[in-house]
């Protein structure tokens, strides 16, 4: 694919690169019951679902921290359509017993900052919201332990809040082991012209020394524009391997086989950064956490499919690793 490729392609080849409130919601399935919660700070106001268990009993609690751009707290993005894979998964854990917390970042979804501006997004804003979130589950006495759980870049930001807030685990889905910068480069490397490389590659050389720069034409403005461009800096300084090395707690590690976004290596380096994780490999598993073959009309489609099941296995993965806990942690 070369530098006139769609819009579409692109984002597949490319860019694939403190007031709580709780209002108890019925309706689900078996018993399940959910909450729509929020956190209110001076900036604007987080809102999650909390998804509870059948059981009245004590349980444990996962955080879902959903991934990159625009996608809201189901897993759904303005760019790729509703395929609803994080709502899906939260609900087949909720029949295994366990809680979970979905949100939409700030900005995204019914998570309005009415004063936010892209030029003043950082990373650390996201790892700052995910923390808060933890706090806010560890005060709830309905649960007995909270788990992180990061999807593809939502693993770098859960990775690193989970540390700050001594969570009692984490979970890394699709998480990337690389730097964004080193996965930019390596996508635009394969699927772009050699002049987009080389002019993409002095951009984010100067992006990783902190300064922003002008972009040469519009057609960088997807990756580049001025207006991300701090975001883009502030995610440089993080190596995904390196915030997992540094987690003393139980991680699993997930990957799927059939990922086009997150190659399947990038769980083997962060096994490699953490040894003492435990890394489950899925087979035909691809980004959001279905099954498909490894051709593009067919991963297109699940990205669109909301009524498409997440694959059984990552389900049965996450509770039995979540079973294992407390004699993980001796």
């Amino acid at each position: 694919m070369k530098h006139s490729m769609s819009t579409g392609n692109r984002f597949f080849k490319t860019l694939l690169l403190c007031l709580l409130i709780a209002v108890p919601v019925t309706g689900l399935a078996a018993g399940i019951q959910k909450e729509e919660v929020q956190i209110t700070q001076k900036q604007g106001t987080l809102k999650g679902t909390l998804v509870l268990p059948p059981s009245q009993k004590q349980c444990p609690v996962v955080l879902l921290i959903a991934g990159s751009g625009p996608t809201d707290r189901n897993g759904n993005s303005s760019l790729s359509g509703q395929n609803n894979s994080l709502k899906l998964l939260a609900e087949g854990l909720a029949e295994k017993g366990i809680a979970t917390l979905r949100y939409d970042k700030r900005g995204i979804g019914e998570s309005r900052f009415p004063a936010l501006k892209e030029s003043a997004l950082t990373i650390e804003d996201y790892i700052q919201d995910a923390s808060k979130w933890i706090y806010y589950l560890k005060k709830d006495p309905r649960f007995y332990s909270v788990i992180v759980l990061g999807h593809s870049e939502g693993s770098l930001i859960g990775a690193t809040a989970a540390r700050q807030c001594a969570a009692d685990a984490f979970i890394s889905v699709a998480g990337p082991g690389k730097s964004l910068q080193t996965i930019l480069l390596e996508q635009l490397q394969q699927n772009t012209s050699k002049e987009y490389y080389l002019q993409s590659k002095c951009i984010i050389s100067e992006l990783e020394k902190g300064h922003t720069v002008p972009i040469p034409d519009s057609s960088f403005a997807i990756l580049f524009r001025p207006s991300v461009q701090p975001y883009l800096i502030s995610e440089f300084r993080y190596d995904p391997a390196i915030e997992i090395s540094k987690l003393n707690m139980p991680v699993l590690l997930v990957q799927g086989t059939h990922d086009i976004q997150v190659a399947p290596e990038n769980g083997r380096i962060l096994k490699l950064a953490a040894p003492k994780a435990t890394l489950v490999m899925i087979n035909g598993m691809n980004h959001v956490l279905k099954l498909s073959a490894m051709d593009t009309a067919d991963q297109i489609a699940t990205y669109s499919n909301p009524h498409l099941p997440v694959v059984p296995q990552l389900i049965t993965t996450i509770a039995s690793f979540i079973k294992r806990i407390p004699a993980l942690k001796k």
